[in-house]
């Protein structure tokens, strides 16, 4: 039997389940892009299933196919243009009537549908029954029960989609979409239309039929400006203004507002007959628990708590498998590569100095932050999974409004902690162009993931009694800047009369699984482990290259001192900018430059250029592949169960003794010495000062092209100038200001 292969694309409202069943179908065959022309992130996948190769398309999650949005449009233009075979609609069991409204959008296109009552527990729990026989017949659609987050309902989804695929084979005609009753008035004028596009062969072509006569009486500006493009649009959209005129003369209303009505009565009528909800309607657990997170009072400080958690985590309970990662570059796998460049006679040559200075060094130096990334993503999946992540969205909306700036500005903002680049994709939710140009404005300043290998490092460096607090306050800081600098723009350079509502759907509390922590996980780590082989190696391999080349005559090629290299010259002439902040040495400076192309490389620069900084790799003997493996196992599960004695330092505990603290790393202790003489024994204020200067200075080469790609390249270089200046000013005002008060 061969193979076949189609397409399905997956529609639903934001927080229904439809992530997490894409990722159920399609597990790690999964492929993100952006739309062709937009900068809405696009995820597509693929999967096998009886003998059938299945393409999904994850579509963005939206509450209409009514063009407004980016979303919006995406959506609707996908299902109309690309014609996927079957589109899965997924709408959440407990919230059924609102989320019919894009379900109902979507029939009336006249695609075969499959219609996915998903969290089918949350429904239950609630006492109510959907009637699943009827609500098909009422939809002319296959309707399944599913529980995403545990897996089930696959098989009854994937047979359905099979099911509406047969449908299609058997001929056109075998679908039909449904058609809502939307009054005999109106009914008479879409029948006229119908008739006028029927006869309009260009047109029909492209549009179905009744599905564009009503889009047209409801204004849709994005299908009057394609109509007009095809021979006999004109004519059509000159009677759609005749019909406009005539009905909302009739009503004396809106044809837009009552179309909508219209469908949203015959929803609520649907659901009256397929719906049994119990007559006593108590309040749920997620409300109650709403009830104290939500508060206007206890709401802010909760989520703050939650924020200090995660970065205690992420800080000080990750810290025994930094320790191990640290352990087994520097020692096996730098051992290993030794002895493999020793046997065949490259040892000493320039080779050598590449792969074990520039390479293991400089990809190394960023590879042991692995661990201290995984926690922060296990932390925020299972605050999305748990559902409380949509409740801070709701808590800080409030607090954006009493400063003037617009609730949809958090969102993109809460994206910035992952990193810049699609947060500021996600500015794209802001209607208000102004609205949108500040919040791209702002987004820089949440802490990217890429910046906190600096924090734990420089924290470990110079406040090793509490790390988790001044790693906290690098991201709260990074708020309040982000909050002050909004203040003031929003109320000189982006004036604004009204702002739109932030509307948003809270979804249930539910326990995160152990999967899809895992897949979150593993995504967003995997990618920064592409980063390290791709732009990290790269760069790590150019500095290299300019830290070998010998100036003013000094040594030769790949054996020079690196303060009298090519790299070191070029470093050195800007020191002086760097001077008065404390951090004034050529090594330090340096970092900050090439962090401009990743913040991550600004670690992989240090391992590079400080003194002895990599003087394990250069010493270290290489152990037998037996000894290295039982070395890789043993400080495994060593480092395993000083995790385990580190969770009680969330709450302050600390079940370690003395001795059980890891000393400096040489790395570590070459920065600490550097600080030390070029901030002339102000080495802790210093290194306060480097790293609110990394917090606040120009985010990453791949975060500027996108701010320029969505606010202009006039507000991209406003940005970059901006936060260049804003972060030196920070960074004098904590050096210099805390020396006049004797602190340091």
């Amino acid at each position: 039997m061969m193979n076949s292969t189609f397409e399905i694309a997956l529609a639903g409202n934001p927080n229904a389940g439809k992530s997490s069943i894409f990722n159920m179908l399609t597990g790690s065959h999964q492929h993100v892009g952006n739309w062709p022309g937009k900068t809405v992130e696009r995820k597509s996948g693929n999967f096998k299933y009886k003998n059938t190769d299945i393409v999904v398309v994850d579509l963005p999650g939206t509450y209409s196919l009514t063009a407004y949005s980016p979303e919006e449009m995406i959506a609707r233009d996908h299902l109309l243009y690309e014609k996927p075979e079957v589109v899965v609609t997924v709408l959440d069991s407990a919230n059924l009537e609102r989320n019919l409204y894009l379900a109902v959008q979507v029939l009336e296109l006249g695609t075969p549908s499959v219609i996915v009552l998903n969290m089918s527990d949350v429904a239950n729990t609630r006492g109510i029954k959907i009637n699943n026989e009827l609500l098909s017949k009422k939809l002319n659609s296959i309707v399944v029960n599913t529980i995403a987050r545990e897996q089930k309902g696959l098989e009854e989804l994937l047979e359905g989609v099979l099911s509406q695929k047969e449908k299609l084979n058997l001929g056109a005609k075998s679908y039909q979409p449904i058609q809502i009753d939307y009054g005999q008035e109106i009914e008479s004028e879409i029948s006229k239309l119908s008739s006028l596009i029927a006869n309009s062969p260009a047109v029909e072509k492209v549009f179905p039929t009744r599905w564009l006569a009503i889009k047209l009486l409801e204004s849709d500006e994005d299908i009057q400006q394609k109509l007009k493009l095809l021979t006999g649009g004109r004519e059509i959209l000159a009677a759609v203004e005749n019909s406009k005129i005539k009905l909302e003369t009739l009503f004396e209303d809106e044809l837009e507002v009552m179309i909508a009505d219209r469908r949203y009565v015959w929803i609520h009528d649907l659901v009256q007959q397929v719906v049994d909800r119990p007559r006593v309607n108590s309040m749920s657990v997620s409300d109650r628990i709403d009830q104290i997170t939500t508060h206007r009072v206890f709401g802010i400080p909760i989520f703050l708590a939650a924020m200090w958690v995660v970065f205690k985590l992420t800080a000080d309970v990750s810290a025994p498998y930094l320790d191990w990662v640290d352990g087994v570059i520097n020692g096996p796998i730098a051992g290993w590569l030794f002895a493999i460049l020793q046997a065949v006679g490259l040892d000493g040559t320039w080779l050598e100095s590449l792969v074990m200075d520039g390479i293991v060094a400089g990809v190394g130096g960023v590879l042991v932050f692995v661990p201290v990334l995984m926690f922060l993503y296990v932390a925020l999946a299972l605050l999305e999974d748990s559902g409380y992540m949509a409740r801070a969205a709701f808590v800080m909306d409030r607090l954006m409004h009493a400063l003037g700036l617009h609730g949809k500005s958090f969102l993109p903002m809460l994206v910035g902690f992952g990193c810049t680049v699609p947060a500021q994709y996600a500015t794209r939710t802001l209607e208000n162009p102004k609205d949108r140009i500040l919040t791209g404005l702002l987004v820089p300043f949440m802490s990217c993931g890429a910046r906190l290998p600096v924090y734990i490092l420089f924290a470990a460096i110079f406040f090793p009694s509490n790390p988790g607090l001044v790693v906290f306050s690098m991201y709260i800081l990074g708020i309040i800047t982000a909050i002050i600098l909004g203040i003031i723009l929003k109320h000189t350079l982006f004036k604004a009369k009204e702002q739109s509502t932030f509307v948003m759907e809270l979804p249930p509390y539910r326990v995160p699984t152990l999967s899809s922590i895992w897949f979150h996980t593993w995504e967003r780590t995997s990618s920064f482990v592409k980063k390290a082989w791709t732009i990290i190696m790269a760069t790590s391999i150019v500095l290299w290259f300019l830290m070998s080349i010998p100036v003013h005559g000094t040594g030769t090629f790949a054996n020079t001192e690196v303060s009298k290299s090519a790299f070191g010259l070029v470093s050195k002439a800007i020191v002086p900018v760097f001077s008065p902040l404390g951090f004034g040495s050529w090594e330090a400076s340096s970092a900050l430059v090439t962090g401009l192309v990743a913040k991550e490389v600004v670690i992989s620069t240090m391992t590079q250029v400080y003194p002895n900084a990599d003087e394990a790799i250069d010493s270290v003997e290489a152990p037998t592949l037996v000894e290295g493996m039982r070395e890789i196992v043993t400080s495994f599960g060593t480092a395993t169960l000083d995790t385990i004695k580190s969770l009680p330092l969330i709450i302050g505990i600390n079940l370690f003794d003395d001795e059980d603290v890891a000393p400096q790393t040489s790395l570590m202790a070459s920065i600490r010495e550097g600080f030390e003489e070029s901030s002339q024994g102000h080495a802790v204020l210093a290194g306060l000062a480097y790293m609110v200067f990394v917090l606040i200075y120009t985010p990453c080469m791949a975060a500027v092209a996108a701010e320029a790609h969505e606010l202009g390249m006039k507000w991209a270089w406003v940005s970059i100038i901006g936060q260049l200046g804003l972060a030196w000013i920070m960074a004098f005002a904590i050096f210099q200001g805390g020396i006049l008060l004797g602190l340091g």
